[in-house]
């Protein structure tokens, strides 16, 4: 395993920031497909960076076992900026403060996977941007792109673009996976779509077809940090990788079966916004199946008094994704997302949230 420093310099004279970044070579680096996962783009999402951390010290037992195929690349906190941003004793890790740019928004979308066309100067680039631009250099090229990041109380969730479903239902299958979130043509540039970008031109549908993997891995909730999930995740991304043939399998080692879990597109999701302030009560939680009318949370718009109380209802049926972790919303906030079994009436789900 080779470890080495990528340095950001600041927006301002004498600060910096740095990114550690894991690699092994691999015995078959020209024959088996490669990996490149990452951590913590939003900072304040832990659960990633705690699965790598131990995702990390199975792939050094593999090294020494002369297992590793291809090249892997780690970058298990990927965002450095964002770790470093307080405000009143709570990390803001998912907006630049100095941009107010959402961390996995504005990506780089590049025509080709050519690493010339990123020589662009980072002098004159915000610090948010140089890392944006950095973390690109350091994807490009692999052939499993994985960017591990988490909601706030959630289900196991994934996201893959169109053009690579089913190929990749393999992933969703290791990582056991409660739901897969099919996408595409998001405009917003989040890291996924600007690593996908490159590929979808028509030179490249071998390789769309063939070996490529890129996915945002939602692993579950913000307080989902512990030892044993974050083993567990640890064991199921090395379990990807040896059925892709990057890591070598051990003798009888079975390739993972079809995924049989829920797969929606982004349009059947509705997301169940708050049309007023108030106290959050939830009827419901990630994982539960609800019919259309059935109530899902109660805002107590004026408490001790009832008459103000405002209850929203499913729209239809479906299965509960996600929900806040906060217990107070203000008027528009969003407060859990439905996966439906038809398209939304609303839109609202056909955006890329992470």
């Amino acid at each position: 395993m080779k470890r080495t420093i990528e340095t950001i310099e600041g927006d301002t004279t004498g600060v910096s920031y740095s990114i550690p970044v894991y690699s092994f070579a691999g015995k078959n680096a020209d024959e088996a497909p490669s990996a490149y996962l990452q951590a913590g783009l939003h900072a304040d999402e832990l659960p990633g960076p705690a699965a790598l951390h131990f995702f990390l010290e199975m792939l050094k037992e593999a090294e020494a076992e002369n297992r590793i195929l291809g090249k892997i690349t780690v970058v298990p906190h990927a965002n450095p900026i964002g770790a470093n941003q307080f405000h009143f004793g709570k990390m803001e890790g998912r907006f630049h403060l100095g941009t107010r740019d959402n961390f996995n928004r504005a990506h780089p979308h590049l025509a080709t996977p050519d690493a010339a066309l990123l020589n662009e100067d980072e002098s004159a680039m915000s610090a948010d941007k140089k890392l944006k631009w950095r973390l690109a250099k350091l994807s490009l090229g692999h052939d499993i792109i994985l960017d591990l990041h988490c909601d706030d109380e959630s289900l196991n969730y994934v996201y893959i673009a169109e053009e690579l479903w089913p190929q990749t239902q393999d992933l969703a299958s290791c990582l056991e996976a409660d739901a897969v979130l099919l996408w595409s043509g998001d405009a917003d540039q989040p890291f996924e779509s600007a690593v996908l970008a490159p590929y979808l031109g028509p030179d490249y549908k071998n390789v769309l077809a063939e070996k490529l993997v890129v996915s945002t891995l939602e692993l579950r909730g913000q307080r989902d940090v512990d030892l044993t999930t974050a083993h567990m995740d640890a064991r199921r991304l090395f379990r990807f990788l040896v059925a892709r043939g990057v890591i070598e399998a051990d003798v009888g080692q079975k390739h993972p079966a079809d995924y049989k879990g829920t797969v929606v597109p982004l349009i059947n999701i509705d997301m169940l916004e708050a049309p007023v302030p108030g106290v959050i009560l939830y009827h419901v939680e990630p994982g539960s199946e609800v019919e259309e009318g059935q109530p899902l949370v109660t805002l107590l718009q004026e408490p001790g008094n009832p008459e103000k109380d405002v209850t929203l209802n499913a729209p239809q049926a479906g299965l509960i994704l996600t929900r806040r972790s906060h217990r107070y919303t203000r008027s528009g906030d969003a407060l859990l997302k439905l996966l439906g079994t038809k398209p939304s009436k609303t839109g609202k789900g056909s955006i890329l949230e992470s």
